[in-house]
């Protein structure tokens, strides 16, 4: 979200800005905004100037009683004043209070519109209107196509007796699978391989909560990532809308919202934070068969960068953050590649953002894997997350002070791993042509020793 001062006073930069995400119909509320919020300053100023105005009654009132304490002569008169006063300071509340009320209810207007003004994005950006325009950036590690058929992901994993998804698809229904054996002892060997990963890096470990209240969600995403993503749990013994809960679609969201209305100290930062949730997402519409299997599923658990920083340090930090998911990836002996995202594929709240990519042998190609991003203070000036800056001024007299700043932080996050998508991108690019696949080393410790998985002997049915 943006400051409505710098909109304000910057009004082509956020048209511009719109445009350039090709948002075209946000335009009007540019200018709507300003407005509510240029009436929302006179209603202020209206209300102050009538308690200032009360202030003075209330000495003129305070005169004329001293008066008519000194000089009788003067109580009937004075009596007089001091009821039409009093009367005018009653009706003057009235008005102030009316005039309070109008601005809470312009604020209000103003604040809806300013969660859907996007982010100002950086201008390294490259311009475009969908996903179609994200531009390769750089690749790591030579991708390879072997000389032998690569079975669908799942079929990979029935071959070890891994998933089920028929019985997923009967007690849960699409989008939700089993895990068995070998496999299911993968996907956890690349979590914990992947915590380890981080911590080694300096990141402090985090199990969070997985399920927020809405004005939480409120603050960590834009209204269209919420209804596409979340899904929302119906007590009907909670009354107020802030209140209901929602399972949370990343740890980004509950990681974020832990410091919401926190003044952090500077010396404290930067937070650097990896986190492990299980993520629950709705994942509308309808998808390919690529995206079929485990790919585009409704439960998933990941582990999650975080990190809030001061203003100056968050570009650093982007690019550290995605450097690491192409040191994890390569330590596990998959290919991959960054992806600049485009204007118009940046969510509203984003400043930039990336996808780490891997390759697929079976499709001979890559696919996102990883997202990073850097949301500037969008979040911490919804949520009023600050840090506490000691600043040295110089008075009129030329004596030095410090005194105690508050600035909106920034926050950034990005994947660390999320399988089982992430399964897809090991199991491919380990197979061999037996149908066994190599662990790598770092990999080894956490799969109790093995080397290599091996395919089951008895028969595995197809799974879609």
């Amino acid at each position: 979200m943006l400051d409505i001062k710098f909109v304000r006073d910057n009004p082509d930069i956020v048209k511009q800005n719109i445009k350039n995400k090709f948002q075209e119909e946000k335009l009007p509320l540019v200018d709507q905004v300003i407005d509510l919020y240029a009436q929302s300053l006179e209603a202020k100023q209206a209300a102050e100037a009538l308690l200032a105005n009360r202030n003075n009654i209330s000495k003129q009132i305070g005169m004329l009683k001293g008066q008519a304490k000194k000089d009788p002569a003067l109580v009937e008169e004075n009596e007089a004043k001091i009821a039409q006063l009093s009367a005018q300071v009653t009706a003057e509340a009235q008005e102030r209070e009316a005039l309070l009320a109008k601005q809470s209810e312009l604020d209000a207007k103003v604040r809806e519109i300013m969660l859907v003004i996007p982010n100002i994005i950086d201008p390294s950006v490259p311009i475009g209107p969908d996903d179609s325009c994200n531009v390769e950036v750089q690749r790591f590690g030579e991708p390879v196509v072997p000389d032998f058929p690569i079975p669908y992901h799942t079929d990979i994993m029935a071959s070890f007796v891994g998933i089920d998804l028929t019985s997923a698809r009967r007690v849960s229904g699409t989008g939700f699978y089993y895990l068995i054996g070998d496999i299911a002892r993968l996907h956890e060997a690349v979590l914990a391989y992947a915590r380890d990963f981080m911590i080694d890096r300096g990141f402090t470990y985090v199990i969070p909560p997985y399920m927020i209240r809405g004005e939480m969600v409120e603050g960590v995403m834009s209204f269209p990532e919420m209804d596409a993503m979340m899904y929302k749990i119906d007590d009907p013994t909670v009354t107020d809308p802030k209140n209901n809960l929602y399972l949370i679609g990343t740890s980004e969201h509950s990681m974020i919202a832990r410091f919401n209305g926190q003044i952090i100290p500077e010396q404290e930062l930067p937070l650097t934070l990896t986190s492990y949730s299980p993520c629950f997402r709705k994942e509308k519409g309808s998808h390919g068969l690529e995206e079929r299997g485990v790919y585009r599923i409704h439960q998933f658990e990941k582990q999650e960068m975080i990190v809030i920083c001061k203003p100056e340090e968050s570009m650093d930090w982007y690019e550290k953050l995605w450097r690491n998911s192409v040191d994890l990836f390569r330590s596990l002996d998959i290919p991959v590649r960054q992806l600049e995202c485009c204007s118009g594929d940046l969510a509203d709240l984003k400043v930039k953002s990336c996808d780490i990519e891997a390759w697929s042998p079976r499709q001979q190609k890559y696919f996102e894997v990883c997202s990073c991003s850097n949301l500037g203070d969008a979040q911490a000036r919804r949520l009023g997350i600050r840090y506490s800056q000691q600043v040295e001024t110089v008075d009129k007299k030329g004596k030095k002070k410090v005194k105690t700043v508050n600035q909106l932080a920034h926050t950034l996050n990005n994947t660390c791993v999320a399988p089982p998508r992430m399964l897809i991108a090991f199991l491919e690019n380990n197979l061999n042509a037996d149908g066994s696949v190599d662990i790598p080393e770092a990999l080894r410790p956490y799969m109790g020793g093995k080397a290599k998985l091996e395919k089951a002997k008895t028969y595995i049915p197809p799974q879609d």
